[in-house]
């Protein structure tokens, strides 16, 4: 077979390979690492002998992404030491043309709170979790990726799916405009300062990840938790509200605040019995600028809320300085 040929088929199965990876590892530029190294293993075996090349590279995928999460156990790295798992962010009016990537992720997307749980998980139960549940490859297949039988497969995404249920909502529960609505309030009481609309929305147990960005000698991530406690980080920062518009993270509800052509932040939020429970908020502004630099519909929606919002002019010089400070806290987390 061609090399020419060899790419056209394997670039039929990129998207898939890429949704897998990324569900696996958390990580776009980690999928697209694990995607490369099944093209080049390809390469190696020239194709030929390959009767079934999907279920061959996603295999290969499988086995690429479990061997980059057990190096990641291996450094001893905490779940989230990394950051947050990064997030897909489209407009809501679906503007725009999508890289196929993307849409694979977006199709199978099943929200921030899930990539999150699957952080906590082992390499083998994530692994496992994500191609049966997730990409419905049967336990034999899924068994010879992690090296066990196709009943001790079962068992692992038996325990994987447990600890899920545990944390997620579950997705018959979903109602997108109402869950619209309720971040939209939030919005609403950030921008006014409204303390009391803030603890409307939220459930009294929710919990605010803050991605910081990295740095030595601290985690990535900060938590707050309580509504008292995540509406007060909410007013700390309600100057910037003006910037923030709605937009679509991992296919549910979440905000982007863009001040002067820069994207300052992006918060996905997941719901439950109409009140929000969690928030994860990146507000590393150098991953953030990767991030939607490499998402078509990502630039989209950097561009349609550019567009939306109000120039980043203050009244004085003091409260430019104010400004300034409150965004240099953002990126911080403190």
């Amino acid at each position: 077979m061609s090399e020419t040929d060899l790419a056209t088929r394997f670039d039929a199965h990129r998207a898939h390979l890429h949704a897998v990876a990324y569900r696996v590892l958390g990580s776009f530029a980690d999928a697209d690492d694990a995607v490369q190294e099944a093209w080049l293993r390809l390469g190696r075996t020239g194709g030929d002998a390959v009767d079934n090349l999907g279920g061959w590279l996603t295999t290969v995928v499988g086995r690429v992404a479990l061997d980059m999460l057990r190096a990641r156990a291996a450094r001893r790295e905490h779940p989230l030491d990394g950051g947050l798992p990064d997030p897909v962010v489209a407009w809501p009016t679906g503007g725009g043309t999508r890289a196929p990537e993307e849409s694979a992720v977006r199709t199978d997307a099943v929200g921030l709170a899930l990539m999150v749980v699957l952080e906590s998980l082992s390499p083998p139960e994530r692994l496992v979790f994500v191609l049966h549940d997730l990409f419905a490859v049967p336990f034999a297949e899924v068994g010879a990726v992690v090296g066990r039988s196709p009943a001790a497969a079962k068992q692992l995404a038996s325990r994987a799916r447990r600890r899920v249920r545990e944390r997620v909502p579950p997705s018959a529960a979903v109602d997108v405009p109402r869950h619209r609505e309720v971040v939209a309030a939030f919005l609403a009481a950030t921008r006014g300062g409204d303390l009391q609309g803030l603890l409307a929305v939220l459930d009294a147990d929710v919990v605010l990840r803050v991605d910081r960005g990295p740095a030595p000698g601290r985690s990535s991530v900060v938590e707050f938790s309580g509504a008292a406690g995540v509406a007060g980080q909410a007013l700390a920062f309600s100057r910037l509200a003006p910037f923030a518009h709605p937009v679509l993270v991992d296919g549910g509800p979440g905000l982007i605040t863009v001040v002067d052509g820069e994207v300052h932040a992006v918060q996905g939020f997941t719901l439950h019995r109409g009140r929000i429970v969690e928030i994860d908020l990146y507000a590393d502004r150098e991953r953030l600028r990767h991030l939607v630099r490499g998402q078509g519909a990502g630039r989209d929606a950097a561009r349609g809320a550019e567009e939306s919002s109000p120039k980043a002019t203050f009244a004085s010089p003091s409260e430019t300085r104010h400004t300034r400070s409150a965004s240099s806290v953002l990126r911080s987390g403190r």
